[in-house]
């Protein structure tokens, strides 16, 4: 069972770390807000949505659902859509001293977008199908659950860390220039990824 989750933390820490739509999200609302714990709800969702993924995954119950052609050309288009959608908001944030507070995401904003990315992101699913449930399937009984597990919590702590290191930063450069910079990375890499899953459909 050790062994199990050894490789599971390794395997979810591996897909997790590329920077990814969903990473950036997370450490740009920690950057962009003031206090760590009004970052919790994109924490809490990014961490849930992951789970549910991941769970899906080692159940074999994604892959039943990825075999219905319309529901994946559902879920790309969706997922096409709304990263063009964030992208275009995330562009045109102006994060300056005066409106810092209405640029930042409300809890119910943050638990909409970080879900959407999470969840309607195909790149994501493909991997964590792909990867994670391909590799629980050398797995049962008690090892297969430590499995799962250590992938969960991989994922979990990865997005409280993420978003520590977000706060941090936008705490240590208070520059509207850094801020608006990484608006503008992060714009560029989620339609980048809508881009790139547009010509893979």
């Amino acid at each position: 069972m050790l062994a199990a989750g050894i490789h599971g933390f390794i395997l979810a820490f591996g897909l997790i770390l590329p920077l990814g739509v969903q990473n950036v999200f997370v450490f740009n609302q920690g950057s962009i807000h003031k206090q760590y714990r009004r970052v919790l709800p994109v924490i809490l969702t990014a961490s849930i949505s992951d789970t549910l993924l991941i769970t899906l995954a080692v159940l074999g119950i994604s892959v039943i659902l990825l075999q219905i052609a319309w529901l994946t050309a559902l879920l790309l288009t969706a997922g096409i859509l709304f990263l063009i959608y964030m992208g275009y908001l995330t562009w045109r944030s102006k994060p300056s001293e005066v409106t810092a507070k209405q640029e930042a995401f409300s809890a119910k904003k943050q638990i909409t977008f970080a879900a959407s990315v999470s969840l309607l992101n195909p790149h994501a699913i493909m991997d964590t199908i792909g990867v994670i449930g391909t590799s629980s399937l050398t797995y049962s009984g008690p090892a297969k659950i430590t499995f799962a597990l250590a992938c969960i919590l991989t994922s979990w702590m990865w997005f409280f860390a993420l978003a520590f290191v977000g706060h941090q930063v936008g705490r240590l450069r208070k520059s509207n220039g850094f801020l608006d910079i990484l608006n503008k990375i992060s714009a560029a890499i989620m339609w980048g990824t809508a881009i790139y899953l547009a010509l893979t459909f």
